[in-house]
This record gives structure tokens, C-alpha cells and sequence, in this order.
């Protein structure tokens, strides 16, 4: 099976790695030419990268940057063959991926949405969660992809689903990330041994992802990528939106999406989303 990959970032590099390692024949697109690693195949036209491929995969930021690669002056929609298949791991709207898949589908090409989660840690390690908005079944041809990938495969059987999914992911990273670090620094300002508080509170019912991997970063102000904070924002819009649509509030997750803009606006987007611990620093240096 001939794959292209179109999306190299933090999340995609690794992905693509992991494919190759695993024997996977592998196009990658990337902008530059600054790379000049010869054990990968690097190609500088998309058009290029996809010729001649079974399949695409794509790991890019948002709704529009998934358009231009698909349907933009340089899109290589009309440059895929017939029967073959986009993979898209990137976390869009459920609207946009919906509307992908049929235009794709009136080329007889498959597409499905395949958010992901677990940072740069599971794309390193293959070990994702995959939330796929199809069936098993319509997955068979190139399921071991996700085997690859992901040690979460989970399927929704619906184009979108997967996307909607990742939504209800987002809220609660974004509800667990902020009781992280109001929890810290609390527990910092009360002088308490937080190496010590953190690991009695792994083992209770406080325990979650973000308290076992990024509480340590809160502590000492260090914050190695996972997933960026301006990305986690702009995953928060696609879920407060979806809410907006069928009149749901969601309180919690638009004061997180609050506290990511205020970050945001003062140059911290680019950083791991466990930099919310400075919203708390910084409203109590204020007052």
C-alpha cells in the first residue's frame, strides 16, 4: 500500500514515523527543502506526493487548512485516484468533514474523520485514541493503519461522528487541565510538599491524564509539548459551537475557552495547554 502524508507537525511527524517503521511506503509533504534526511521521501509539490498513492493522510490545523490542501489552488483532490481513500486525522468541524466526504465521494474517493488525542507523547508511542466516523467494516482495507497509531481505536458509525467525539474529548481536557491547575497552585501558595500531594492524589479519585503528566510542568513552570494551547482553543470553539447549535450551554468549557484567549493574547499560545496554570498565577499576582 503507497500512502502520502500531508502534515508534519508535532503530531504528524511522529505519526508518519511510526508508519515507515512499520514498513508503510510513505510520501511526506513538506514546504521547504531544509530536510535532508534520505530515509524519507520527501516531496515539495502535494500534487506530487499524492501521484499514484492508494491513500492520504492528512494531520493539519483546522477546517481551512484541510480545504486548501483538498481543494485549494495547489489541492490535490483532483489528483487522487479513484478507490482510494483520505484518512483525516485533523480536528475539524463535523460540518466540514461532512461536506468533505461527499465531495470526495462523487469522485469515488472514501474519506472519514479520524481525530485524534494524546499528544505528542501517543503519537510518539502509537498509542492515540482514534474516534473514526465510520463502521469497522468500512474501515477493513486499511484498518491496520490505525493499529499502527493508535491504541484506542474506537469507530462511530457516521461521517462526522468521529468529530464529534473529539468535541466531547476537548471539554473534558479542558475541565480536568483547569482543576489541575487551580489545584497546584493552590497547593503552592499553601506550601504543602506537592511532590508528595500529587502523588497521594494519583491514587484517589482525583486522579486523570493531566494530573500524572503535566502537574509537574505546572509546578515548575516548564512546559514540554503535548498539544498547543491556541490548537486545544480553537477545539474548544468547534465544541462550544456544536453546542450552540442545538441550544446547549456549556459553562465550564467557555470559561477554559476564556482563559485560553487571555493566554493567547499575551504571546502563550504556542505552548503546551498546561500553561493555564499561569492564568491562575497571574489573577493572584494581580489582586
Amino acid at each position: 500500500m503507497k500512502l502520502a502524508f500531508i502534515g508534519l507537525g508535532a503530531i504528524g511527524k511522529p505519526m508518519s514515523q511510526r508508519l515507515i517503521d512499520n514498513g508503510y511506503d510513505l510520501n511526506l509533504y513538506q514546504r521547504n527543502k531544509l530536510n535532508n534526511d534520505s530515509k524519507r521521501k520527501y516531496f515539495f509539490d502535494p500534487i506530487e506526493a499524492v501521484s499514484d498513492c492508494d491513500g492520504l493522510l492528512i494531520c493539519v490545523t483546522d477546517d481551512n487548512a484541510v480545504e486548501s490542501v483538498l481543494f485549494g489552488d495547489n489541492g490535490v483532490s483532483g489528483s487522487l485516484k479513484p478507490n482510494s481513500f483520505v484518512i483525516d486525522f485533523s480536528t475539524i468541524s463535523p460540518d466540514k468533514s461532512i461536506s468533505i466526504h461527499k465531495r470526495l465521494g462523487e469522485q469515488n474517493i472514501f474519506y472519514v474523520d479520524c481525530p485524534v488525542s494524546g499528544g505528542t507523547e501517543g503519537a510518539h508511542n502509537g498509542s492515540l485514541s482514534l474516534f473514526i466516523g465510520a463502521s469497522e467494516k468500512d474501515c477493513l482495507s486499511f484498518e491496520n493503519i490505525f493499529q499502527v497509531l493508535g491504541k484506542s481505536i474506537n469507530y462511530f458509525n457516521g461521517v462526522g461522528k468521529g468529530q464529534q467525539v473529539k468535541a466531547l474529548n476537548q471539554i473534558l481536557v479542558a475541565g480536568t487541565y483547569a482543576a489541575v491547575a487551580e489545584a497546584m497552585e493552590l497547593g503552592k501558595m499553601l506550601e504543602l510538599p506537592m511532590d508528595d500531594v500529587v502523588a497521594a492524589l494519583k491514587v484517589g479519585a482525583a486522579n486523570s491524564w493531566p494530573l500524572e503528566n503535566r502537574s509537574k510542568a505546572m509546578l515548575i513552570d516548564k512546559h514540554p509539548l503535548g498539544f498547543k494551547l491556541e490548537l486545544h482553543h480553537k477545539d474548544l470553539s468547534i465544541a462550544t459551537e456544536l453546542a450552540k447549535s442545538i441550544n446547549i450551554d456549556l459553562p465550564i468549557a467557555s470559561k477554559v475557552k476564556e482563559m485560553e484567549k487571555r493566554l493567547m493574547q499575551t504571546g502563550l499560545g504556542e505552548l503546551d495547554v498546561s500553561v493555564l496554570h499561569r492564568y491562575i498565577s497571574n489573577k493572584r499576582i494581580n489582586h
